[in-house]
């Protein structure tokens, strides 16, 4: 395997390796809103975890996570802004990321 070889194959594996720990952290980051959701819409904890399915299936619809914060806002309606949402949800992507690489 020539050097070239050698560095196209470590981008690729470095590649996966940050996709894999991005999809981890925003997975992590829709669940931590999903439950911060639960709880200002007052769900009991029997339906917690189906609103948690419920959020994470609406990230699957587009790219990013606006689809989530979406869904999120039309669940809550005018109680909070988008601009709120986006906020909370870059500070739970934050400590998702922290929590992962911690442990």
């Amino acid at each position: 395997m020539t050097t070239f070889d050698e560095r196209e194959a470590a981008f690729e594996s470095k590649y996966a390796h940050d996709s894999a720990a991005q999809f981890r952290a925003e997975s992590r980051a829709n669940k931590k809103l999903a439950i911060w959701a639960a709880e200002k819409l007052g769900k009991p904890s029997a339906e917690l975890d189906d609103y948690i399915k419920d959020v994470i299936r609406a990230d699957m619809k587009e790219a990013g996570f606006e689809d989530v914060l979406t869904k999120v806002s039309e669940d809550l309606g005018a109680s909070v802004t988008m601009q709120e949402l986006r906020t909370l949800y870059t500070g739970f992507l934050s400590q998702a990321k922290v929590e992962l690489a911690d442990g």
